[in-house]
């Protein structure tokens, strides 16, 4: 049995953020259609903002995000300024002043902005959008570069939750992924925000790093967990210097295998919940009276590309270079390179590089696999009423299902199908039985475990 769930670890597949996911997104979606949806929302229903700030003042060599490294500060000021554009120019194409129900800032390092600049993006946003009161307020940050200033002006705009990548803490993983940062460091930067008004805290780890173990990871987590987070996220490292160079820096042969991966992750999670922390989804955990874990109990957990989240919007407004939006009628991305994006918004136009528009077969995939990503179950009959589709419509899945049960990933019983424990850590193996475009593209994805 270990060695069949081993194999499943090896798989490639996607993260599922979203469905169909990116590399299916085309040029066929265009400015002129991203407009037509954005008229079509409704104007009652909440909306989330996302802020796409890409800019970092450190490289990390691990890092697979759209980032850029700034040494000066002129070009994060000008990005800044574009940014207020595209928010005006999105405005042009609502249908009415909308409500907010959650807003995100991410990157790169948002806090790599000037503390004013940041104030001034803000303060554009309330202008056209109506923030609710319980909104939550999220911003990434690198507690290596996060000023005292900054903090300040984070609790004084209103923020309610922060994030740090803290990936490890062992001293020669830092340094092989180039990211030093102390315990004492990252416990300065909490205390500060905490002090400034920001009780949230998020930290990111990351298990299959050059030279880490599963010692050094315990450890890192029974550090953690000391400096009280209410949430962590626990990811596999996705070793892809194909697409992002940096990670050439980083010696392969220190990387762990498919075993060693495999032991790091259950060692994480296993330490996590002698911490007291619920697990969430796939690789998040949270205290068990956070948000986060009581929507999962409650069934009300979502995902988007930020993650697992408790923000029940349909749609999504991506601000920023190769930020993405989610509307009821489809997906668009943001050009991705800042020259691109700043020239169009100049030119007021909508920044939109590529997209997909939604079947109501993508909708029904997506809900399945949606249901399988938070809360681990699904009723494929209960799914095909809820779309008006053929109750053998996942007929296709049924070898793969077969599979699964056989193997101990999941029970059936009926239509209904649940992870187990063992299949849990795999469910995004489980999710691509249902992927109807994963066998038509060239895409490589990180492995499943």
């Amino acid at each position: 049995m270990a060695s069949t769930l081993s194999a499943y670890a090896t798989r490639s597949v996607p993260r599922y953020t979203s469905y169909p996911t990116a590399p299916h997104f085309s040029e066929a979606v265009d400015s002129e259609q991203y407009s037509g949806w954005l008229r079509a929302l409704d104007p009652d229903e909440p909306v989330s903002l996302y802020v796409h700030v890409p800019f970092c003042r450190q490289l990390c060599w691990y890092c697979g995000c759209n980032m850029k490294l700034a040494t000066r500060d002129a070009p994060i000021a000008q990005y800044a300024a574009q940014l207020m554009d595209e928010i005006k120019l999105l405005d042009r194409h609502l249908p009415a002043r909308l409500k907010v129900s959650h807003l995100a800032m991410g990157g790169g390092t948002p806090t790599a902005l000037d503390p004013d600049n940041l104030a001034r993006i803000i303060e554009a946003i309330e202008a056209r959008f109506d923030i609710l009161p319980d909104a939550e307020r999220s911003i990434e940050s690198d507690p290596r570069t996060l000023s005292l200033d900054m903090t300040r002006r984070i609790g004084a705009l209103g923020f309610t939750r922060a994030s740090f990548g803290v990936q490890e803490f062992d001293p020669e993983v830092q340094k092989a992924i180039n990211r030093v940062q102390p315990p004492a460091m990252v416990r300065e930067a909490v205390e500060r925000l905490r002090h400034a008004g920001v009780k949230g805290i998020n930290f990111d780890l990351i298990y299959g790093l050059p030279h880490q173990t599963t010692r050094t990871l315990e450890r890192t987590v029974r550090l953690c967990a000391d400096m009280s987070p209410d949430r962590i996220a626990l990811f596999g490292y996705a070793h892809v210097p194909w697409m992002a160079k940096r990670q050439r820096k980083i010696d392969e042969t220190a990387l762990p295998g498919a075993q060693a991966r495999a032991d790091q992750a259950r060692i994480a999670a296993e330490t996590l919940f002698e911490e007291g922390f619920d697990p969430v989804g796939l690789d998040h955990f949270a205290r068990p009276g956070d948000a986060l874990a009581i929507a999962q109990r409650e069934g009300r957990l979502h995902r988007n590309f930020q993650g697992y989240t408790t923000d029940s919007a349909r749609t999504l407004l991506g601000l920023g270079a190769t930020s993405i939006s989610r509307t009821p009628e489809g997906y668009v991305q943001n050009l991705a390179e800042t020259g691109a994006w700043s020239r169009a918004v100049t030119a007021h136009r909508l920044p939109v590089a590529k997209g997909v528009a939604l079947s109501w077969e993508d909708r029904l995939r997506g809900h399945v696999i949606d249901q399988l990503m938070c809360n681990g179950t699904v009723d494929l009959v209960e799914a095909a009423r809820r779309f008006n589709a053929p109750i053998n419509w996942a007929g296709s899945a049924g070898p793969q299902l077969a599979d699964f049960v056989r193997d101990g990933l999941i029970t059936s019983e009926g239509m209904r199908i649940a992870l187990t424990e063992a299949g849990r850590p795999l469910v995004r193996v489980v999710a691509a039985a249902f992927d109807a475009y994963l066998g038509q593209q060239t895409a490589r994805h990180s492995v499943a475990v």
